[in-house]
């Protein structure tokens, strides 16, 4: 996923909020987020209420399809 995430924080840069958090590194911070299998890709909405969850790989295109259904359209950074 760090390919497909990097990419969308470059094409999005101030649109989009991308946190990492390395399960192995901070283990409760993991549990925290309920995150049990890699990769786990969590949908916040701007007040922090988890909007949608998905684990497995997610590309980049659905990434962005997935924002729109949940309200939230998103324009590339010029």
């Amino acid at each position: 996923m760090g390919p497909v995430l990097d990419e969308l924080e470059k094409m999005y840069a101030g649109k989009l909020i991308i946190e990492r958090v390395d399960v192995k590194a901070d283990p409760g911070k993991a549990r925290e987020m309920k995150v049990y299998a890699i990769p786990t890709q969590i949908f916040f909405a701007p007040d922090g209420t988890e909007l949608f969850r998905h684990v497995g790989f997610y590309p980049g295109e659905d990434i962005i399809v997935k924002w729109a259904e949940l309200g939230y359209k998103l324009e590339a950074a010029k």
